[in-house]
């Protein structure tokens, strides 16, 4: 069982560290093998176990032992991790603007249901309560 983690996860991730994580997210575990498998442009195996080892190191991956192998799983929660994601991108690509970013997010998407609409909405009318607090 994964150790619970519910504090922000910072982004310090490699471009291969990331696709690391992903692997993992979409697989839920997988061995090192597996892993570099699903891997486009793969660097060699012992570099990946050794990337494996690094996400341990920084908390985002733990393992289990199953015989002589071992089988990694993320240990942040999926959303948290994307958060820390989609913060890294906001400030990479739109200046630090959620707005900026979030223009650009509905601009790319066909069509918003009325819930999404709503929660988007109700995420704002928060946001400026807080803002007024």
């Amino acid at each position: 069982m994964p150790p619970k983690r519910t504090e922000k996860i910072p982004l310090s991730l490699s471009r291969r560290e990331r696709q690391i994580v992903e692997i993992l997210y979409r697989a839920g575990r997988a061995t090192a093998a597996e892993i570099h498998e699903q891997m486009t442009d793969a660097p060699t195996y012992t570099t990946v176990r050794g990337l494996l080892r690094v996400l341990e190191q920084k908390g985002h991956v733990a393992h289990e032992e199953d015989g002589v192998r071992y089988v990694y799983f993320p240990v942040a929660p999926k959303g948290a991790t994307g958060a820390s994601v989609l913060a890294h991108v906001v400030g990479t690509f739109f200046g630090g603007s959620p707005s900026q970013a979030m223009a650009a997010l509905l601009g790319s998407t066909k069509s918003l249901s009325e819930e999404e609409i709503e929660r988007l909405s109700r995420i704002v009318r928060e946001a400026k309560k807080e803002r007024k607090a």
